[in-house]
């Protein structure tokens, strides 16, 4: 079961989400937040999977509540609607495992939630467009030429959303061994976790 935590400011978008889901028989939605900061209360009270989280909210916004949430064990989707590009980038370098609208289809919503879940980065269209088309800041392309040929495909695993066990096993080696390739890997391009990694990934065409 994939606990699911819904942010949003607007009762009616949390009871369509907390209605939708809770037909699904493998998701269950474990609790409501009304602004940002009810948000990383809850997460930390109730330790959900997944969090579903709106951009624009009182007391606290999403972009600070994903700064709260950081180093936190779950799994966050920005799930807004505002169209604004420049939205994207900041939500995905605070922690955001997925970027979403809210005309997106329920049926892909469930399939992102599970997405996220099992470790993967899933962006909208419109969002992976901004992602690319949009300056690549402190993002520098040779950083990748420093990685050996196993980094990169450390790295490649890494954008396909795997896990350092699935990497082991993948690349028939240690489980230790694939950590310290993740650690390299993140110091050698200059990004903080691994879903800056696979964007890098996905930016500079290497995944």
């Amino acid at each position: 079961m994939i606990r699911v935590l819904i942010a949003d400011d607007h009762p009616v978008v949390r009871q369509g989400l907390r209605t939708f889901l809770e037909i699904q028989e493998d998701i269950g939605v474990v609790g409501e937040a009304a602004d940002g900061a009810e948000a990383v209360a809850l997460t930390e009270s109730l330790a959900p999977d997944v969090l579903l989280l709106d951009l624009r909210m009182p007391v606290l916004d999403g972009l600070g509540a994903l700064a709260e949430l950081s180093g936190r064990d779950v799994r966050v989707i920005v799930l807004t609607s505002v169209s604004d590009r420049g939205d994207v980038a900041p939500a995905m370098r605070a922690g955001a495992a997925g970027f979403l609208y809210k005309d997106v289809d329920p049926a892909a919503l469930v399939r992102a939630i599970h997405a996220v879940h099992s470790g993967q980065v899933l962006l909208a269209p419109e969002a992976a467009e901004a992602m690319l088309s949009g300056p690549a800041e402190r993002e520098r392309p040779e950083h990748a030429a420093a990685l050996t040929d196993r980094e990169r495909e450390v790295l490649r695993h890494i954008a396909a959303g795997r896990s350092n066990r699935e990497i082991a096993r993948a690349l028939v080696v240690a489980e230790k061994t694939v950590k310290t390739h993740v650690s390299n890997v993140l110091m050698k391009l200059g990004v903080q976790d691994r879903t800056q990694a696979a964007l890098y990934a996905v930016r500079h065409g290497l995944s």
